[in-house]
């Protein structure tokens, strides 16, 4: 009788541990916005996403969800992180899976001009997605997918990541962590977050490689297509884009290369950079860090772009006034509050030649 008590005493231990370390796990992880896309991102109700946006940092910022909201009923959230390997792409395809059906994928292109081997390298390239997904088996492929099986650190500190972060145990005392116990907190503008700097250079001269191509790194190629022939054999529509920003010649070429292999799958590919003078983008003062990343001003003009095109090719229902949707109205609200503060922050900055500080890395 005594060792039935003692085992029975065991596996209770063993598993109000286990009910403690997802929760622990989840609050001591590393807090900021791309903790708080992810987890927003699960908090939205089941099957009320039309479009969901997969890329790295030209995703949250430039194309803002409560405005396209607020002015079309269309429910966009952005499954970003910054510097996002193409690799993840299409298992996050399949995260989102899990609790939305939209009737869009749009992926940002932008990474897929980088070599593998410089992104993974960086572990923080690869934890950036898998330490801000939900433990389920979905994630464990993720990490099989990402994490090679000799890598130094090991697998074992991506699947359990606490013990990175193990650490971090200020985080709860924060109130904002203890919402994220499940990794399920609204986030009130929907994923976008607001750049307000502005950092000027003059407009790239695109456009001269028309018809020239110039191949991607053959290992971006495989993770393209393999992502393609995924989508196209789970009947998945997307669209492929690429933002605006400082584009050099070599890059146009391999994205003109890009546009040959998705439109060969049957899928459409919108680069940006191709319609400065639509947008109205003014590269002296709608970008936040040099021609890399638009701030507040520069990402209203590409989500009026976005929402222009997605207007024309596609057809969505306009969902204001439904009941399931009440958050969206109060994000568009709070965006716009915002909104005005920012736009005086960034005219003053012009006005008095105050610019953002130059980075070496301009990707993140």
């Amino acid at each position: 009788m005594k060792r039935i008590k003692n085992a029975i005493q065991i596996v209770a231990f063993i598993g109000i541990f286990l009910l403690l370390l997802v929760p622990v796990s989840y609050m001591v992880r590393t807090n900021g916005d791309v903790k708080d896309r992810f987890s927003g991102f699960y908090a939205e109700k089941k099957d009320t996403l039309d479009i969901v946006m997969i890329g790295s940092s030209p995703v949250f910022p430039y194309y803002i969800a409560p405005k396209l909201w607020g002015e079309t009923g269309i429910a966009m959230y952005p499954l970003s992180s910054n510097v996002q390997r193409p690799a993840a792409m299409k298992y996050l395809v399949e995260e989102a899976e899990k609790t939305q059906s939209p009737s869009l994928y749009i992926f940002e292109m932008r990474m897929f001009t980088i070599e593998d081997e410089g992104l993974s390298d960086n572990m923080a390239y690869t934890r950036g997605v898998t330490d801000n997904m939900r433990y389920s088996r979905q994630r464990v492929r993720t990490i099989q997918a990402l994490v090679p099986e000799d890598d130094e650190e090991g697998r074992l500190s991506y699947y359990l990541d606490i013990m990175k972060y193990h650490t971090n145990w200020k985080m709860l005392a924060l109130p904002s962590e203890w919402a994220n116990m499940t990794y399920h907190k609204a986030n009130p503008l929907k994923g976008y977050m607001f750049k307000d700097e502005v950092g000027p250079q003059p407009m790239p001269d695109c456009g001269r490689a028309k018809g020239e191509t110039r191949a991607i790194p053959p290992e971006q190629e495989a993770y393209l297509r393999d992502l393609l022939e995924f989508l196209r054999q789970s009947g998945k529509e997307a669209l492929f884009i690429v933002s605006p920003y400082g584009e050099s010649l070599e890059e146009q070429q391999m994205f003109n290369y890009m546009d040959q292999i998705v439109d060969s799958y049957g899928y459409a590919f919108f680069n940006m950079n191709d319609h400065y003078e639509e947008i109205g983008i003014i590269f002296e003062e709608d970008f936040a860090d040099y021609g890399s990343h638009t701030n507040a001003i520069g990402a209203e003009k590409c989500t009026d772009y976005l929402r222009d095109y997605l207007q024309e090719h596609y057809d969505f229902a306009d969902r204001r006034g439904e009941e399931a949707y009440r958050s969206w109205d109060r994000a568009y609200e709070l965006w716009k509050t915002q909104m005005e503060q920012a736009r005086e922050t960034i005219r003053g900055r012009i006005e008095r030649g105050e610019y953002a500080e130059i980075v070496e890395e301009q990707w993140e």
